[in-house]
């Protein structure tokens, strides 16, 4: 119940914002403008979104290879694309399904495999803050004053209208953290004599191993290669459907990785792939920042979040499709030979 009240909420937030960055735009319009797109340059963007899966495919194979598990770069590609599948219906879920897919292919711990995707996930975190910051920085008149009013502003008067609160929750989680810490060495003695301590042992230790590859894997600069080959294909996503139309094709680089930069934060946001949240803050950038009409800035927004969806929707379901029959032929072989 829990889960569904959490889906609904987000989801309500989503078409929320959704509702916002359209509230006040004609529709007809809309779809006007986006009859005028050159689908050219959409399927150069389509090509660049699959080699930015495939590279992100490649990249967790060097950081599961540091544990030294052999794997298929295929099928791990088809389990990416069923984990961005199930993030477009239930936020974050497609990390552990995408963990679980690739667990029953390859014969890996579930466990170790979260590990791994943390590890990834916390790398590329600090890659979109640094061009956060590079993006400020380089455009500091232009971008700073956007940023601050839609991300520090907001944030900085939540936090003061909550600080109370945060701060007694963050004692409480720290005295639960100590206190069980504490407890687990007072009945360790007494836990060791149970089988499933060593079962929690054995799961809570390849969560960490998985986390822990980064730090001792050995093809470290293959694994920057693969980080500058997915975000450089995410920005070309990005910046080749600005030829798309008519209304940005003036745009440029330095315009398309400020779109990259701060519309990522729409994918971080917990909503189902990203609606609304996406197309409010790109409509705002290109609205406010560049000086594009509403309707073209939501014309924008939508093409994009939708392209970025069909390739989601295509690739998901036929790499589930073939990790079925994967499975499928697999079961045969082994009844075959018994």
């Amino acid at each position: 119940m829990v889960s569904i009240f959490q889906y609904l909420f987000f989801l309500i937030l989503g078409l929320g914002l959704l509702w916002l960055a359209f509230r006040k735009i004609d529709l007809r319009l809309v779809f006007r403008e986006m009859g005028t797109i050159n689908y050219y340059w959409i399927a150069l963007a389509f090509l660049s979104g699959i080699l930015s899966h495939v590279s992100r495919a490649v990249r967790w194979n060097l950081l599961i290879a540091s544990m030294n598990y052999p794997t298929s770069h295929l099928r791990t590609f088809y389990a990416v694309m069923v984990g961005y599948l199930a993030n477009l219906a239930i936020p974050r879920i497609g990390e552990v399904t995408r963990c679980g897919v690739l667990s029953r292919t390859e014969k890996i711990p579930v466990n170790n495999l979260i590990g791994t995707v943390i590890s990834e996930r916390i790398f590329d975190m600090i890659v979109l803050l640094l061009m956060t910051l590079m993006v400020i920085l380089l455009q500091l008149k232009l971008v700073g004053g956007f940023v601050n009013k839609y991300l520090f502003t907001p944030l900085s008067e939540s936090l003061q209208a909550r600080h109370v609160s945060l701060l007694l929750a963050g004692c409480v989680t720290l005295g639960l953290l100590v206190g069980f810490v504490f407890l687990i060495r007072y009945l360790k003695p007494w836990m060791k004599q149970f089988p499933v301590y060593q079962k929690v042992k054995g799961l809570v230790f390849g969560f960490l191993d998985g986390i822990l590859t980064i730090t001792r894997m050995k093809q470290k600069w293959a694994f920057l290669f693969w980080t500058v080959m997915i975000w450089g294909n995410y920005f070309l996503m990005t910046y080749l459907c600005f030829f798309a139309m008519p209304a940005t094709r003036h745009l440029g680089v330095m315009d398309g990785l400020t779109v990259l930069t701060l519309g990522s934060f729409g994918f971080v946001a917990p909503v189902p792939g990203g609606i609304g949240a996406y197309h409010f803050i790109v409509k705002a950038i290109l609205f406010e920042l560049y000086g594009l009409t509403a309707t073209s800035a939501a014309s924008y927004a939508t093409v994009t979040h939708f392209a970025q969806t069909v390739l989601l929707l295509a690739g998901g379901a036929v790499s589930y499709l073939m990790i079925m029959l994967y499975l499928k032929r697999n079961n045969n072989l082994r009844k075959t030979r018994v």
